[in-house]
């Protein structure tokens, strides 16, 4: 069995190479999308009032919270309470929608702009969360950032997600999304949590790409 101190410098080397990942990744994106940012960033203006990007209290790496960025895709000032309920029945396996693709999405929710519906099916929204890998708070790849009340329906096991730092995509993600109910895609969470390696996050940022063209559960 590998000694202690292995382990501990095998821990170090993958915490340094998905870093390493992450930087290579967001710094070049950024410089080469600022194009599309500011698209984005006129398309929501004329679209409806209020600001084109939002921060959201998120709950990161060991349960820190941090403020995570988006493209605003919901009237300015919109019920925060209608996406609250829908955790809620999503936790008790209550369809959100009749969409075979998506049922577990709000896919009629009167709240997103019709940017916005573009945005969310394209997953552009998450974009601005590449400043947050940047600055250390999320990764490329991982668990997606979970919203405070959300850990009101965690089971204890579920705590497990939060040893990695949240991601822009992950296993959930190329999985099919709003396909899938809330107690699977902790499951898959916990599992990428205690399992990740260098490769997983290469295959998982590969097969995003697809994933995102077809758009599947991402309504």
């Amino acid at each position: 069995m590998p000694s202690h101190e292995a382990t501990r410098r095998n821990a170090v080397l993958r915490e340094f190479g998905k870093r390493a990942l992450d930087v290579a990744i967001s710094v070049p994106a950024i410089v080469v999308l600022t194009p599309v940012f500011i698209g984005i960033w006129i398309a929501i203006h004329l679209d409806s009032p209020g600001p084109a990007v939002f921060c959201q209290r998120r709950i990161g790496r060991d349960e820190k919270p941090f403020n995570c960025f988006k493209f605003r895709t919901l009237h300015h000032n919109a019920d925060q309470n209608v996406h609250r309920e829908a955790i809620r029945r999503a936790f008790a396996k209550e369809p959100l929608s009749n969409d075979p693709d998506a049922p577990y999405k709000l896919t009629d929710d009167p709240r997103v702009t019709r940017v916005g519906r573009l945005l969310r099916r394209t997953s552009l929204d998450e974009l601005p969360q590449l400043l947050n890998v940047l600055r250390g708070e999320m990764s490329i790849v991982g668990p997606r950032p979970a919203i405070p009340y959300e850990l009101e329906h965690f089971r204890d096991w579920h705590h497990k997600r939060h040893i990695v730092k949240p991601g822009i995509t992950g296993i959930c993600q190329v999985r099919g999304r709003g396909r899938i109910c809330p107690e699977a895609m902790l499951e898959m969470d916990v599992e990428y949590a205690m399992n990740w390696t260098f490769w997983t996050d290469l295959k998982l940022i590969a097969l995003t790409v697809p994933a995102v063209l077809w758009g599947r559960g991402a309504r």
